[in-house]
């Protein structure tokens, strides 16, 4: 199935994301020097571009500042505890961005359609949700809340070239391939925990992702645009003289392969 002619050609897309780019570090840069703590949320169907979108935002930033957070399937333990409570553990701290891929709204959306939870624990969980991030605004936390939209011609487009493609069927999942079957059933709990998570303190932003590398732009733009004023004083940086040391023989260093020749017959 071939793209729109409105999809947006890599050219533009590069040059555009590498202004971006700039742009999250000085961000970067401001929330490590104010103590910020931000914290991202990316929702969406499978295969809608969440870790494409966290890619491009952490690409250039510091790993240790910036970090993804990707939670497997609950342990046994975990399943006992408060629902939020391993979350909790990956919150940001003073000076760091947590990119989550998924989040507590699993509850709200696999688990409910898949029946790993039970009509009262999604109900719970709706009517909790609020209130828990309430608390982590009030505390300073800046949440943003982002679902990203992908419509069942295209992704099911997208389901074929992972399967297609070797590199990429490690993110087909029992899971993913399910929910193919329950399209409507999704929209259903979207729709629901929209209704009751949607809230003046803490706004749900649903962008388009059918164009992958347009949505992505359109994200990281509008995130940019609700940070404070993030732009710091960047002190010059200037590299001491280099004092060369004596040459010493460097044992243990492997010496480069020669080039490869071709067995007879290839």
């Amino acid at each position: 199935m071939a793209h729109s002619p409105d999809t947006l050609g890599h050219k533009h897309y590069a040059a555009a994301l590498e202004d971006m780019q700039e742009d999250l570090s000085v961000a970067a840069r401001w929330a490590a020097k104010t103590g910020a703590r931000v914290l991202v949320l990316f929702e969406g169907r499978d295969t809608a571009g969440k870790t494409g979108v966290i890619h491009a935002i952490s690409e250039k930033l510091n790993p240790r500042q910036v970090r993804t957070v990707a939670l497997d399937k609950p342990t046994g333990r975990e399943a006992g505890q408060w629902y939020f409570q391993r979350y909790v553990a990956h919150l940001p701290a003073a000076g760091e961005i947590a990119l989550f891929d998924r989040s507590w709204y699993n509850r709200a959306g696999v688990e409910a359609v898949e029946g790993f939870a039970d009509e009262g624990q999604v109900r719970s969980f709706l009517a909790a949700t609020p209130v828990f991030e309430r608390l982590l605004i009030d505390d300073g936390i800046l949440v943003f809340k982002y679902w990203l939209c992908c419509d069942q011609t295209e992704q099911e487009r997208r389901f074929a070239k992972r399967r297609d493609d070797p590199s990429k069927r490690w993110k087909l999942s029992g899971v993913d391939l399910a929910a193919r079957h329950h399209y409507a059933q999704y929209t259903r709990a979207r729709e629901t925990m929209l209704a009751a998570t949607h809230t003046p303190h803490c706004p749900w932003t649903l962008v388009d992702f059918n164009d992958q590398r347009r949505g992505r732009l359109t994200l990281i733009r509008n995130l940019l645009d609700r940070l404070p004023d993030t732009r710091v004083e960047v002190p010059a940086l200037d590299l001491p003289a280099l004092h060369h040391a004596p040459h010493h023989e460097q044992y243990g260093v492997i010496k480069p392969l020669p080039p490869f020749a071709l067995r007879d017959g290839e």
